[in-house]
């Protein structure tokens, strides 16, 4: 049994007690947070779409992933423009798909 769960803008196909890592949320590490389902499958192939549906994750950790280099210019203007990004993540592990 598989759920697809929608956070952060993003939907993750997930299945109980795998780790995955999801956009930053205001949870602290070892709490309990609910994450709401968009659609239930099953191993047969079948999809059910569940609302009111949700899954009980463990965050375990709050972190920034790797910096990524952004670089911008202008030719012939000697203008350029160097930053870095590293995006915010919170790692979860799914208990249970309720």
């Amino acid at each position: 049994m598989y759920a697809i769960i929608k956070t952060g803008g993003k939907q993750y196909k997930v299945t109980e007690g795998q780790e995955i890592f999801i956009e930053k949320l205001t949870a602290e590490e070892n709490e309990t947070v609910e994450i709401p389902v968009v659609a239930v499958g099953n191993e047969d192939g079948t999809l059910d779409f569940a609302e009111g549906k949700t899954v009980s994750a463990k965050v375990l950790k709050n972190g920034k992933g790797k910096k990524i280099t952004v670089f911008t210019y202008k030719p012939k203007k000697g203008e350029k423009r160097k930053m870095g990004h590293r995006q915010p993540y919170t790692k979860v592990t799914i208990e249970k798909i309720n």
